[in-house]
């Protein structure tokens, strides 16, 4: 066992047993030895690759769309343009690229990356210095009131998956949550809770037969619900686009561990590898509509992608680079991102649909 699964051993010893969530946030997020302090996981020589590193055509996108909406909602200046979890800054930069279609709309929002890593900062930095001036350009740790003063448009790419989730598992005594604990070597293991916690299931689930798993993240709703909260009152938008379940939901065992592009042991080398789970964009959808806001379906990210006119630029891209074409294929082939992957929009009540939906 690693040294942070060690010092979790000692945590679990001293305090009881683990929820997931409290295992994810120490694995991922620890200052010392959690995934995010200590490895750069994005691209071939890390753990995975997302699609603004697949090609820019992803995030210049995205960043037109920003553009877009900022215009059916009358151009409102001052907004900040947020992103969630920036990686290397790949996105963010394609889309300030392609958002130069709008000088307006450049100089009327100030750019805030929201982003722990300071590894990951470094490289968001680098990769932003052309765009020093305009737009203004800030980090933040995580997101917070300060954001909800004007009008907020917002992109996550691949954020919510990493967000800490609880397993729950179908029993007789009921629904029992999934712990972290250590056997009488001191390994860490998984076990059942003893009492039956009381959970409200959307009925779209369905019915759960005897061992079923539930995964649900009160962190990410509560996020969403602030998110749209400000977008209902100030105005905006929002584009979620991640992996995970369509608008029903389900039961589903979907957490996992990522080293090196292969599948990991979720336990055996905690800040080790990637940890994430399936989104649940049902979920996220009920949390941004308690707010006021209007949530619009998750559409699959190549149905999004392609009414967005990405096969048009695929087209202008490919005289001058040929592999364009294996790119498109992975961002909107059902068989690769096209259907797993979803997108999510989330504006006021009173704006117009948002494009791609």
């Amino acid at each position: 066992m690693n040294r942070l699964g060690q010092r979790i051993a000692r945590l679990i010893e001293a305090q009881g047993p683990l929820s997931i969530a409290q295992f994810m946030t120490i694995a991922l997020h620890d200052s010392h030895d959690g995934y995010y302090a200590t490895h750069d996981p994005i691209g071939a020589k890390g753990d995975f690759i997302t699609a603004p590193e697949i090609s820019q055509m992803f995030g210049e996108l995205l960043g037109l769309w920003c553009v877009q909406v900022w215009r059916d909602q009358g151009c409102p200046s001052p907004a900040h343009l947020v992103e969630l979890g920036p990686g290397r800054g790949t996105l963010i930069a394609d889309a300030l690229r392609a958002a130069r279609i709008d000088s307006e709309f450049l100089a009327s929002v100030e750019v805030v990356l929201i982003d722990a890593s300071a590894k990951l900062k470094d490289a968001q930095a680098t990769k932003l210095k052309a765009f020093a001036e305009p737009p203004k350009i800030r980090w933040l740790e995580q997101f917070d009131e300060s954001l909800a003063d004007r009008p907020l448009f917002l992109l996550a790419n691949e954020f919510f998956d990493a967000v800490p989730i609880r397993q729950f598992v179908k029993t007789e005594r009921g629904w029992c949550e999934r712990m972290v604990v250590i056997d009488d070597k001191g390994t860490l293991m998984f076990a059942l809770s003893p009492t039956a916690s009381v959970l409200d299931i959307p009925p779209e689930c369905g019915k759960a037969e005897p061992g079923a798993v539930y995964e649900a993240s009160p962190a990410t709703e509560a996020l969403v619900e602030q998110i749209a909260g400000s977008i209902a009152s100030q105005g905006g938008a929002a584009l979620i686009v991640d992996y995970g379940y369509g608008p029903d939901g389900g039961f589903d065992e979907t957490l996992q561990a990522v080293s090196q592009h292969k599948f990991a042991s979720i336990l055996d080398d905690p800040g080790g590898a990637d940890l994430s789970a399936h989104v649940d964009f049902g979920a996220l959808a009920r949390a941004a509509e308690r707010t006021g806001a209007k949530a619009y379906r998750p559409a699959g990210q190549g149905e999004f992608l392609r009414n967005l006119g990405i096969v048009q630029r695929a087209e202008q891209l490919s005289r001058d680079s040929p592999e364009i074409a294996t790119a498109l294929n992975r961002l909107i082939s059902p068989n690769e991102m096209g259907t797993l992957f979803k997108a999510l929009a989330i504006v006021p009540k009173s704006a117009p649909k948002p494009a791609g939906f």
